[in-house]
């Protein structure tokens, strides 16, 4: 474990990243619930399908069943069956065709369907009177001639293209999205194993901080990160269990971690983990719990803590605003989602081109709020850790590694917000 005290070296952005890897694990239970209520939920067991989708042959468009040994240039088929979707047809007879629509089980005896804009109707005497059969299409007894040579399998879709009985359809860890539950919808299933919503605390520090919606004072600013890391927790699928402000004080900051550890799966501090005078947060560990991670040679937000506090997991933000928000994209997520069972590494990006130069090299990461003009990133002029304002404007991220001069034209790692 790193001793703050005599290791004062920052740790490389990516180390940082593995580091949050290695040190979080699964903290939370498993529940059933229905599958309509689990939308961003993680999965807790493989979900195996039981049939195949689609259970059987189905034809893919509106058209004519019929097998291709029967076909012959400009010569008719008879109908000898109507199938609608959701009926079960009857084996196709030999030398006929059957009417069949989009959905529709496929007949035995038929190996293709040919669409009805490849059809001519030979109707005869009795549906030229029956009203019903003309306004409903071509039916039984009438007589089809195809413009188009049928090859096997034209528009079928086979049993199980989409899942095969014995399949796993996603896996253990997996975030549950919309289209999720419509394939286990799919699949048949109305009620699924879940990890329970992890419970996350949150507490901010600081004397200068007062909560919006109160008339500021001098040397006051407004609390904007426990709104933004409230939100964020619940973005993410977990459950904001416990919130609070503290002012700059040991005995005020030591209270509220300590009742917060007691009712909280994992906490985020966010300010008061530097080395001022008034940063208790790094104090209450030492004294209270292991340092895993101090500080990170990343720009902005280098004064990131990781540890274990009263036995719970522990990640301390840095307090600038801009700050607050790259290190919650890049570390807090990343250790949320593995605490609550998600099956998730660091963030990935692509690579986009920089629409700008800077001989200037710095010896940390640095991650430049970009806006996108095609495949260029071009920066906003405001890089301030303080300031939010180019976050809410821009598209994303632009990784420059540490030591690395911009070059227009070189490509750079790009991380859109949406990502996130």
């Amino acid at each position: 474990m790193i001793n703050p005290r005599t290791n004062s070296s920052l740790m490389p952005f990516q180390d940082a990243l593995q580091a949050i890897q290695s040190n979080n694990q699964c903290l939370v239970e498993t529940e059933d619930i229905p599958v309509y209520k689990a939308l961003s939920r993680i999965l807790a067991e493989d979900i195996i399908s039981t049939i195949n989708v689609p259970p059987a042959d189905n034809s893919a468009m509106d058209g004519y069943a019929l097998n291709t040994a029967d076909w012959r240039p400009n010569q008719p088929l008879k109908v000898s069956q109507r199938i609608p979707a959701g009926t079960a047809p009857q084996p196709l007879e030999v030398n006929t065709c059957a009417r069949i629509f989009t959905g529709a089980e496929i007949p035995a005896g038929a190996d293709c369907v040919i669409m009805q804009e490849n059809a001519i109707e030979q109707a005869n005497d009795i549906e030229q009177e029956n009203d019903i059969e003309k306004k409903s299409g071509t039916e039984k007894n009438s007589q089809v001639v195809f413009t188009q040579e049928p090859k096997p399998q034209n528009n079928i879709r086979p049993q199980g293209q989409d899942i095969r009985q014995g399949d796993v359809v996603f896996h253990k860890g997996q975030k549950i999205l919309p289209q999720h539950i419509g394939m286990l919808a799919n699949v048949g299933i109305t009620d699924i194993r879940v990890y329970k919503k992890l419970k996350v605390g949150i507490l901010t520090t600081g004397d200068e901080l007062i909560p919006p919606g109160t008339p500021l004072q001098k040397g006051q600013i407004y609390n904007s990160n426990g709104p933004m890391l409230c939100t964020l927790i619940e973005q993410w699928g977990h459950k904001v269990e416990a919130y609070k402000h503290v002012i700059d004080d040991y005995d005020s900051t030591v209270t509220a971690l300590t009742n917060m550890t007691r009712v909280c799966d994992f906490v985020l501090s966010c300010g008061g983990v530097s080395v001022g005078e008034e940063d208790h947060i790094k104090e209450v560990i030492e004294k209270n719990g292991t340092f895993a991670l101090w500080k990170v040679a990343m720009k902005p937000g280098k004064p990131l803590l990781h540890a274990k506090l009263f036995n719970t997991p522990f990640l301390g933000l840095p307090g600038n605003p801009s700050s607050t928000l790259v290190t919650s994209h890049f570390f807090a997520k990343l250790a949320l989602a593995i605490s609550a069972g998600q099956k998730v590494s660091a963030p990935t990006g692509f690579p986009i081109l920089a629409g700008f130069e800077r001989n200037s090299t710095l010896k940390r990461d640095e991650f430049l709020r970009v806006n996108l003009e095609g495949d260029v990133a071009t920066p906003h002029s405001q890089q301030s850790s303080g300031a939010l304002h180019a976050a809410c404007t821009c598209d994303g991220y632009l990784h420059i590694p540490a030591n690395t001069k911009i070059e227009k034209g070189k490509p750079f790692t790009y991380f859109p917000f949406y990502c996130f």
